[in-house]
């Protein structure tokens, strides 16, 4: 439990915000532990962002999550941001610090690895090549991760090759950029693939990429949660692919912004999945 001397306030901030889990999952987490605080969505218009962001502190908030379209605008309102954040450009996290400093991060990416190391315990990043679908913020944070968790090659694919071509300039010369139309050959060998992009999501465009190529040895994942089993994952898990759901990076992401703000480090298991299941 937190010292702070007001029941601790947390917020998802964003806009659209009303479709984020974020609430019933920091809402469970808050019961389970007998935490007396209180985690609420919050939408904000980008004019208004800077207003509100250092209103907060001033009301009780201890933290909150930044979704879109704010990831990179509140790095400039941070004091201390972390290295990772800089090196993806966008925070996902903030702490309001007791000294009235804001403290920005971004745990996409340790959400990312956590969910693999959870779910695919047998998964070596190291061992072979990862290919990387979207180029998007999400790929930021995936790539940056995979790199530091020791992959020895990134191959990246994105309908506007121009954003990926941005990233390999950004992330170096371990980033190869395939074309679009080939984006099914790059699945030959890789360890991991990860489908970074909104194809195959509710409302969005199927995900068309053939997967021929697929290596019954490779970890697949999807960082699309709706629907849980997407097609990527569907079509990987009949060939014989590990294959691990994009839910686990939203619940082990939001897992260092609650050990922040309330004091206690929540675990990620089934009964957690269920209560954000929920309808």
């Amino acid at each position: 439990m937190t010292d702070h001397p007001r029941i601790p306030l947390a917020a998802v901030i964003g806009s659209p915000v009303a479709h984020s889990r974020s609430p019933r999952l920091h809402g469970y987490w808050l019961k389970r532990y007998g935490i007396a605080g209180h985690y609420i969505p919050m939408d904000v218009a980008q004019s208004d962002l800077e207003q509100v962001i250092r209103a907060l502190p001033l009301a009780g908030f201890v933290g909150c999550n930044v979704t879109i379209p704010h990831k990179e605008s509140v790095l400039a309102l941070a004091d201390i941001v972390t290295d990772r954040a800089a090196l993806i450009g966008a925070a996902n996290t903030l702490i309001f610090r007791r000294d009235g400093r804001i403290h920005a991060d971004n745990t996409d990416g340790y959400g990312f690895i956590a969910n693999l190391r959870q779910n695919a315990p047998a998964w070596q990043p190291a061992s072979g090549p990862a290919a990387v679908i979207g180029a998007g913020g999400a790929a930021r944070a995936v790539i940056a991760s995979l790199l530091e968790a020791g992959a020895p090659e990134i191959r990246l694919a994105n309908r506007t090759k121009a954003r990926a071509e941005a990233l390999r300039t950004e992330f170096g010369a371990k980033v190869i950029v395939h074309d679009w139309a080939q984006a099914g050959n790059m699945l030959e060998d890789a360890i991991t693939v990860v489908n970074t992009s909104s194809l195959g999501m509710v409302g969005k465009p199927d995900f068309r990429v053939p997967l021929d190529a697929l290596s019954p040895k490779a970890t697949v994942t999807d960082l699309v949660y709706v629907p849980l089993k997407t097609r990527l994952l569907t079509e990987a898990e009949e060939m014989g692919c590990t294959v691990v759901d994009g839910l686990g990076m939203l619940l082990h992401q939001a897992v260092p912004g609650f050990e922040r703000w309330f004091g206690k480090k929540p675990e990620v298991d089934q009964a957690t999945r269920d209560a954000v299941l929920a309808e």
